[in-house]
């Protein structure tokens, strides 16, 4: 087990020594551990591998000038300049919340970017304010549309973030796809095999291997076929990626520059980097916030107090099991499995650090 100050430590101390300044290494770290003690560990400490690898290959910006290049009162775009997606996407999402502010909503658009970890963790920003958060992002091409055998989309995930009074805030953070990417890595780090229906191989054949993608497989979308709605799973990942990509300025579909060594660079590029896409709605701009929150509590209780089906215990609102999640990783320290610790080692040996076990 490990404590969250001490692996928010260590993975400050990593990115500090990729070249990033001291701020920035510790606002993105925060990122990182909020997956950790969220429940989502495939986006937590795990992914550290995969941006040492790209910044390895100098695919990442170290010294980014992070920068606004163009606004109305109530949108902006942000350019990324190639760097960490945790740095533009905080200036996004704070951003979008001042604009809201001053017009009732505010939405910005950010391209030149690279992954920025957990989406609900930008969407969140927004609920101290009695705004409702909108976070979406493109990602690396793994996924196939409906009918297709090669990756063409993201796991694209989109979340909300909404306020209320005396319950807890709804929380729905999903990727567009079944499982996100991270699934696989963390099931070949354990030799385990996936379920059918989350990816298939190069010819469209359902597969279990979870280096299926290092294959030239690809993820399926959210209802894995079309029998299923997987037609809806694509939607949604256009539309994430449209939003994200398109609207932005950035790469969107296949030519998004995968985060990923396996994946080659496209010599294609349609636009800059890869997109996000961020919204806040000040509640008062539609009703009273406390009547809001009063009616926001209302839906989420009645939800809650739903007839549970045979065998369950309750019916959760999103957001609650990384509420409680969160609860219990804080008392009991955050686990991982012993391929991440090894692979943390290897890069605090590159670095002239120390990772240590159990801390």
């Amino acid at each position: 087990m490990y404590s969250y100050s001490y692996l928010l430590q260590f993975t400050s101390a990593v990115l500090s020594k990729m070249g990033f300044s001291e701020n920035q290494a510790y606002e993105s770290a925060k990122v990182f551990l909020a997956a950790e003690i969220r429940g989502h560990s495939t986006h937590g400490v795990i992914r550290l591998g995969d941006y040492y690898k790209l910044w390895k290959a100098g695919r990442i910006n170290v010294n980014p000038k992070v920068r606004i290049i163009h606004e109305t009162p109530s949108t902006a775009v942000i350019d990324g300049d190639s760097t960490l997606g945790m740095i533009p996407a905080k200036l996004a999402m704070e951003t979008a919340i001042l604009k809201a502010g001053n017009v009732g909503t505010g939405w910005v658009a950010v391209k030149n970017s690279c992954n920025f970890g957990i989406a609900g963790y930008y969407a969140m920003m927004a609920l101290e304010h009695d705004m409702i958060g909108m976070t979406m992002t493109n990602a690396s091409p793994l996924v196939s549309p409906t009918f297709a055998a090669e990756g063409m989309l993201g796991t694209n995930p989109i979340a909300v973030a909404i306020p209320a009074l005396n319950q807890p805030a709804f929380v729905a953070d999903f990727a567009t796809t079944p499982v996100n990417r991270g699934k696989f890595t963390i099931a070949a780090k354990k030799g385990e095999k996936m379920n059918l229906g989350f990816a298939q191989d190069k010819d469209g054949n359902p597969s279990g291997d979870p280096t299926i993608l290092e294959k030239g497989g690809s993820m399926l979308p959210l209802g894995g076929d079309r029998e299923h709605g997987s037609h809806k799973g694509y939607c949604l990942g256009s539309i994430v990626d449209i939003f994200s990509g398109v609207l932005s300025g950035a790469n969107f579909g296949p030519f998004v520059p995968p985060m990923v060594a396996y994946l080659p660079l496209l010599e294609k590029t349609v636009g800059d980097g890869l997109g996000h896409f961020f919204g806040a709605m000040r509640v008062d701009a539609f009703r009273p916030a406390n009547e809001f929150k009063q009616s926001m509590d209302e839906w989420i209780t009645t939800f809650r107090n739903a007839k549970p089906a045979l065998g369950q215990k309750k019916v959760l609102i999103p957001g609650d099991l990384e509420r409680e999640s969160e609860l219990k990783i804080r008392e009991t320290g955050i686990c991982l499995i012993p391929q991440v610790s090894d692979d943390l080692k290897i890069i605090a040996q590159s670095f002239s650090i120390t990772f240590e076990e159990n801390k």
